[in-house]
């Protein structure tokens, strides 16, 4: 991607490489973009505003990693409602010493990865001043025939799973993950999903955001927790599952469905990735079930942003 430093060459040399599918009727260089839809469900839409210094940094990773970071996030959101993503806008605020090859570097990340998906990226707004880059997208998607999967629809009884494992993502997981869209959309054809969340925050806070929504509580066997090999192994058993509830940045799936779709799914496993039961929903608090059968709260952690007054 090679061209001159305003903005819009830089816009210019993102058209011409940015795909068009059948549902964009007009892509990037007019006012506003124009798609079509499947039929009257609604549109799915999630944004995500990356910093750098806060969500990746730029001096260890290439701007085609940040890119693809930006993108792939937004993904996780429409994959946490079963949705099938189809449109990303973009929005670039650079650093003015590195300016429009930064931004055609980061912007060859993203679009690669929205060719994996099939997403059109369809406009945006570029943008520069004197301190480090902010990139903002936002992915439209569309629900499938079943709708949307919400955080609001768990029920006591239902059984809790975790796609993957958890924890360690900082050591550069979170720069490199696959979206869960094409697990969620093959779960929401199986089962009836309940509820679900994509972990962005921690096991432990994405789960209250179910349990807030749905009114319930839940318990996680805390041996049952899957610790991905990322955390530090010579940890002590505790040290290992806080990683895994608190770390944040795994963007799997955690969802909710009855205990005979529960037993369906542990009998016919067929997701590429793994699928583990850690706990179940109930009508009580959050609390941490340990191996000797005693209970505590579930630990307080994960990323939030937290603002001066």
């Amino acid at each position: 991607m090679q061209g001159s430093s305003d903005e819009f060459s830089l816009i210019e040399t993102i058209r011409r490489r940015a795909s068009v599918g059948p549902l964009t009727r007009l892509g990037i260089g007019d006012d506003t973009a124009q798609l079509l839809t499947r039929g009257h469900a609604g549109v799915l839409v999630a944004v995500d505003v990356l910093m750098d210094g806060v969500h990746f940094d730029l001096s260890q990773i290439s701007p085609q990693t940040a890119g693809r970071k930006a993108l792939a996030v937004n993904l996780s959101d429409i994959a946490a409602m079963a949705g099938q993503p189809t449109a990303a806008v973009v929005g670039l605020v650079l650093p003015q010493n590195r300016g429009a090859l930064l931004g055609k570097q980061l912007m060859e990340g993203l679009i690669a990865h929205a060719d994996e998906f099939g997403v059109d990226v369809i406009g945006g707004d570029t943008n520069s001043w004197d301190v480090p880059l902010v990139i903002s997208v936002t992915v439209l998607g569309e629900p499938t025939a079943r709708g949307s999967v919400t955080r609001a629809g768990a029920l006591p009884g239902d059984w809790l799973f975790v796609t993957g494992a958890l924890g360690g993502s900082l050591s550069g997981r979170h720069l490199t993950f696959t979206p869960r869209v094409a697990e969620a959309l093959s779960l929401h054809e199986r089962v009836d999903l309940h509820s679900m969340i994509d972990l962005s925050d921690g096991l432990a806070s994405d789960v209250r955001h179910i349990a807030k929504a749905s009114n319930v509580g839940v318990e996680i066997d805390a041996d049952n927790i899957p610790i991905h090999t990322d955390v530090n192994p010579s940890l002590s058993k505790h040290e290992r599952i806080l990683h895994a509830l608190t770390d944040g940045e795994d963007f799997e799936l955690l969802f909710s469905v009855s205990e005979a779709d529960g037993h369906r799914l542990l009998e016919e496993p067929e997701l590429a990735c793994q699928l583990t039961l850690i706990g179940r929903v109930t009508a009580g608090d959050c609390l941490l079930v340990h191996s000797d059968g005693t209970k505590a709260q579930l630990p307080q952690g994960g990323w939030r942003h937290r603002f001066d007054d």
